[in-house]
């Protein structure tokens, strides 16, 4: 499970362009997202933690991995 904090996730709407943006990358991936603590954890299918990360970026969001 890779964990990304995402202090700029403020709505439903961010939660479903992140959500649309990380399956884009990854369609085998599971997501779960925390609104509240502004939490994004990803269970990659194939992707890595940069090509997820850069995903997020490319939807206008600024996520930073949680270390373990």
């Amino acid at each position: 499970m890779i964990a990304f904090e995402v202090q700029d996730m403020t709505c439903g709407h961010c939660v479903a362009s992140i959500t649309k943006a990380l399956q884009a990358a990854d369609p085998l991936a599971v997501v779960e997202i925390d609104l509240g603590r502004h939490r994004v954890q990803v269970e990659p299918g194939r992707a890595d933690a940069a090509a997820l990360r850069v995903a997020m970026e490319d939807a206008g969001f600024t996520p930073v991995v949680l270390a373990g």
